[in-house]
């Protein structure tokens, strides 16, 4: 029995391959080893800490981000972590090779065993490194293992490629620990090269020659049958490397898309017989960067829709879990996403082993933040990198350093190891044959990709800040790069936002400021609204535009973005939704159709088989699903207009109130009418509504309805009762709008109609009117429109139309850690049909008949560390009904860098045109169904 070791071994038997861990597996199957910390909080003291950690997350040391060392007034911690473990040896190991692995340490690591050295102190935080201590161990007796980790490393150039960065900074063993126990022969390397074709090569490394030796491989499929082998050649005398070279005619090729993975089998024979095995669980894939062309996978040329990802968890900090590392990649699925860029290191094991057998690309990256390691650490780090991940097919390239980050005479080191040929890239820069420049703008860029010739693939795309960038402005950004022929794809910045759990602090998460907080999700993976957006604009699955009316003869085109995979793998289901009052959608009708023969790059239609009577929905519904049952994304238009839906909708209340008299007392500054339980104030200075009650129970309604976007004034106001007995209240503008016209019928409903936009103007930001009503007696609303996110204006796709709900929320996107509730409340929300709004006092339901009108509600409250264009303006008052809504920006771009959709908006107004007027009703006395 191993005592004192997380016992789990890889390999049966003495000629296989054996794995023993020390420490536990990942963050969330971890061992207590004793532990002292030499400097900040809980220093010397010997206690016990869990392995993999970062100690900062368990009460040691100190916390710091990155840019703390520019920072005199913030302590820059330098503490040691002192580990010690305890562990026996079998007796029969001895004779065998032991390693001792690191999967990551944080940073200079020395190692001792039995009071021995294990070898030379290791520099660099995101890498495996080993030490053979066979010659160390003390065999069928207790051993001591004593690890000192420098939290700051000693090699000046490691300091600024981890330490000085843009991210937070740990220390600690966060990665596995573990024991190789190897027979007396074996390998040290086993690195292949599988071709989609079938062509199979492996360079196999020996610990030392061997006589008469050569190398069987026996492929497996993923069931576990055996395909076939192929035998090497011996070994050239005295020589311990030896390439393996064959090909299997029946194999499938690994893509994203369909992720095939075999299980190769290396067998060491020495004169005939087994003396160690291995497994290698790979994929068949070709890379190849094409010149003045692009990145090709499988001769496919290959467009990249990627994210960046740090391996991050608020509790947990770099120490990861299976747990965490499947829900990013799920995530990143859901988004249409098919790549992600490790940033800035290395990832863990798993998360490869993860993205080989879920389908993801991956751009591997050698650390450097904007500054290199020297040409001493560098190429130890560029071997250790290589060797670790060299066999995942989901890696298809290598990134040495980011944005400033490398020493180019370290870059033979890769050519060297990379017997893929993988691209090697140099994120923000052109060079080695591709353009991956850091934030371009929309109209980037002379010479690049506008006339360049080069693939032009941003590293970093859209820096987001809170709710701006990401999904804002990537429609119009992926639309107008995906026209040039160089166009190969780009990576957002960043996948989730980057709050660590401060145990110094009560346990508050910290962004640092603006530093940390940057993604499209939140750091406990909460969706923000971008998520949505991105998965729509990066479907797979793209439908020309069109509108759906009664008309709608149920044929849809279809475009096929995919790389590798046919539409007729997917299937197709739709809804004809219809809605009652103020209710959820009810499906009247649905079916489902196989998907057409549609080639990737092809556009055909699809026919659906629908109903006749489509004009009895409202809505009508389409799902797209992959291959594997998964959602691609569900679209939904409307089939009516909100003219139709309030022509109903008002036909149903109508037929339940019973008509009255309207009574108008004048007042010296209103008109105080009175009808049936309602009683309403109206400003004669303005002919705003000013008061309105409900069984003599005030509703805080009032303030408007004020014109917002374009300065105007109160020309004139006048009042009368019309034939009918209804109220009528006018109000003339001397610019927009030119009149407003209240009108009070004697039902109790209230009409209010905002003549158009009958007048040219540009820079508008936005246009309409607004109301007030306190924030803090709302409870919640429930509406028809886009939802359930909120919209800007260069970010209305993945918000769907149909009936929504949510409460009341302060969520400041990316900043209120402590209470992120999304969707947010607050912010503009499209397409408005109908609304009721929940308060303290009684429902107020507001009913439109304008196409296309904007829902604002209340002004989200700004983050204390606002940047770049990630605060658009917002009109006066509380509640807004709006034809325009301004866009937003990203972290480093205000937002008219980013396209036509963010600019701000122009009216054009000829004489005759018939323009839409806003028009709303508003019911105060709860009656509708």
């Amino acid at each position: 029995m191993l005592l004192g070791i997380s016992f789990s071994v890889w390999g049966q038997g003495d000629i296989e391959y054996k794995r023993v861990y020390l420490s536990g597996k990942d963050a969330s199957e971890t061992v207590d080893w004793d532990f002292k910390v030499t400097d900040g909080a809980n220093s010397g003291v010997w206690s016990k800490l869990p392995v993999p950690s970062n100690w900062e997350l368990h009460g040691f040391g100190t916390y710091n981000y990155g840019h703390d060392h520019r920072n005199e007034n913030r302590k820059l911690g330098k503490e040691h972590g002192m580990y010690r473990h305890k562990f026996q040896v079998p007796a029969q190991w001895k004779g065998k090779t032991i390693n001792i692995v690191f999967d990551g340490s944080m940073t200079d690591t020395r190692v001792i065993i039995n009071s021995r050295s294990a070898g030379e102190m290791h520099q660099g935080s995101f890498y495996r490194f080993k030490y053979d201590i066979t010659k160390l161990l003390k065999y069928g007796q207790e051993n001591i293992l004593e690890v000192d980790v420098a939290k700051h490393s000693a090699n000046k150039s490691v300091n600024r490629a981890e330490r000085q960065a843009d991210f937070w900074i740990f220390g600690g063993i966060f990665r596995p620990v573990f024991l190789e126990v190897l027979p007396n022969h074996h390998f040290t390397r086993t690195a292949i090269d599988a071709k989609h074709t079938g062509e199979f090569n492996a360079l196999l490394t020996l610990n030392k020659p061997i006589s008469k030796g050569l190398v069987k491989v026996t492929l497996f499929s993923p069931e576990g049958n055996r395909v076939g082998e192929i035998l090497s050649k011996s070994f050239e005398r005295r020589k311990n490397e030896l390439m393996i070279s064959g090909s299997f005619n029946t194999i499938k090729s690994w893509n994203p898309e369909s992720p095939h993975l075999y299980t190769a089998l290396f067998e060491l024979l020495e004169k005939g017989k087994v003396v160690y095995q291995k497994r290698e669980r790979f994929g068949f894939r070709s890379v190849e960067l094409r010149e003045n062309d692009g990145i090709y996978v499988n001769e496919q040329r290959v467009i990249f829709k990627g994210v960046n990802r740090h391996s991050f968890w608020p509790e947990t900090g770099r120490a990861l879990s299976e747990e965490n590392h499947l829900e990013d990649i799920r995530l990143m699925k859901e988004m249409n996403m098919n790549a992600v860029r490790m940033s800035h290191y290395g990832p863990d094991e798993r998360f490869l082993e993860l993205c080989d057998s879920l389908g993801l690309f991956v751009l591997d990256e050698l650390t450097g933040w904007q500054d290199a390691y020297d040409t001493v650490v560098g190429p130890k780090l560029v071997k250790e990198l290589i060797l670790k991940d060299e066999n995942h097919p989901s890696v298809v390239i290598w990134d040495h350093g980011n944005e400033g980050g490398w020493d180019f005479a370290n870059e033979k080191w890769f050519h060297r190891y990379n017997i893929q040929k993988r691209p090697i890239i140099y994120p923000w820069l052109k060079r080695n044959g591709v353009d991956t420049r850091h934030y371009p703008t929309y109209g980037y860029g002379i010479n690049r990709l506008s006339n360049g010739n080069e693939p032009f693939m941003p590293t970093e795309l859209l820096h987001g800040l809170y709710d701006g960038g990401h999904g804002a402005g990537l429609d119009d950004f992926w639309k107008n790069y995906s026209v040039h022929p160089m166009f190969s794809g780009g990576f957002l910045w960043v996948f989730s936002d980057e709050a660590v759990v401060r145990r110094d602090r009560d346990n508050t998460l910290d962004s640092d400021g603006n530093h940390a907080p940057d993604g499209i999700v939140g750091p406990y993976r909460e969706k923000e609204g971008s998520f949505y957006t991105i998965k729509e604009i990066w479907s797979p699955v793209q439908i020309s535009p069109r509108t759906i009316t009664s008309n709608f003869d149920g044929r849809l085109a279809l475009t096929n973005t995919y790389l590798y995979t046919n539409l007729d793998q997917c299937t197709f289901s739709w809804e004809l939704r219809s809605t009652s009052g103020f209710n959820e959608t009810m499906v009247l009708a649905s079916g489902t159709a196989k998907g057409p023969d549609i080639a990737p790059g092809e556009t055909k239609y699809l026919q659906l088989e629908i109903p006749k009577n489509i004009e009895q929905g409202n809505i009508f519904s389409f799902t797209a699903t992959d291959n594997k049952g998964m959602e691609i994304y569900t679209w939904n238009w409307p089939i009516k207009q909100p003219d139709q839906i309030a022509y109903e909708l008002l036909q149903q209340i109508e037929s339940d109130l019973e008509k009255g008299q309207i009574e108008v007392v004048e007042e010296k500054n209103g008109l105080k009418i009175n009808i049936n339980e309602l009683g309403f104030v109206f400003n004669r200075e303005n002919g705003h509504l000013d008061e309105v009650s409900f069984q003599e129970k005030p509703i805080s309604f009032n303030g408007g309805p004020l014109p917002v976007g374009i300065e105007t004034l109160v020309k004139d106001v006048k009042w009368w009762i019309d034939k009918e007995g209804s109220f009528v209240l006018e109000t003339c503008y001397d610019t927009y709008p030119e009149k407003i016209r209240w009108e009070l019928l004697p039902t109790g409903l209230l009409r209010l109609e905002v003549s158009p936009l009958n007048f040219s103007a540009d820079a508008i930001d936005f246009i309409g009117i607004s109301f007030n009503y306190p924030e803090n007696k709302v409870k919640g609303i429930k509406w028809m429109g886009q939802g359930p996110y909120r919209v800007w204006k260069n970010r209305t796709k993945g918000a769907e139309i149909g009936v929504w709900e949510k409460e009341y929320n302060n969520t400041i996107t990316g900043a209120s850690f402590d209470n992120l509730v999304y969707p947010e409340f607050k912010g503009y929300h499209g397409n408005l049909f109908w609304a009721e709004l929940r308060t303290e006092e009684l429902p107020i339901r507001i009913i439109t008949e304008t196409p296309g009108l904007f829902l604002r509600l209340y002004i989200p409250a700004d983050p204390e560390h606002i940047a770049g264009g990630v605060a658009p303006p917002f009109p006066n008052g509380d509640i807004s009904f709006l034809y325009e809504i301004p866009p937003i920006g990203t972290k480093f771009k205000q937002a008219d860098k980013l396209g036509p959709s963010s600019q701000k908006s122009s009216i054009a107004h000829h004489k005759g045109d018939r323009s839409d007027p806003i028009v709303l009703w508003f019911d105060f006395g709860g009656k509708l169904p």
